[in-house]
């Protein structure tokens, strides 16, 4: 049955019973809209992918070490790490989607 169907059933119902009985029938159609928006694919799986894309966009610039990855949103992997040289280090912040979507390098400053 197809969520149209489903809400035009429930709000049928609802206006046949009336009073309460169609205030309830109402908010359980608002739940089953709320909860069909909501409902998306997560690109969880890719997490190795995006470990290994970004890694291999951060080794231009040096040694890597990954520090974090995250899952930040259904569509969004942030992978987080430091990239090494002899003379230098810089943090990296990599965004990933099904391929890199953004890449930053920030200049890591040694403490005073």
């Amino acid at each position: 049955m197809t969520r149209f169907a489903a809400l035009v059933m429930i709000t049928g119902a609802g206006s046949a019973l009336g009073g309460c009985a169609a205030g309830m029938a109402m908010s359980a159609a608002g739940m089953v809209a709320q909860s069909a928006r909501r409902h998306q694919s997560s690109n969880e799986a890719f997490q190795p992918q995006a470990r290994e894309a970004c890694s291999a966009q951060a080794a231009k610039y040096g040694t890597v070490h990954v520090i974090d990855v995250e899952q930040h949103s259904t569509t969004r992997i942030i992978v987080w790490g430091t990239v090494e040289t002899a003379t230098a280090r810089q943090s990296f912040e990599c965004d990933f989607g099904r391929q890199i979507t953004g890449f930053k390098l920030r200049p890591i400053t040694p403490p005073r």
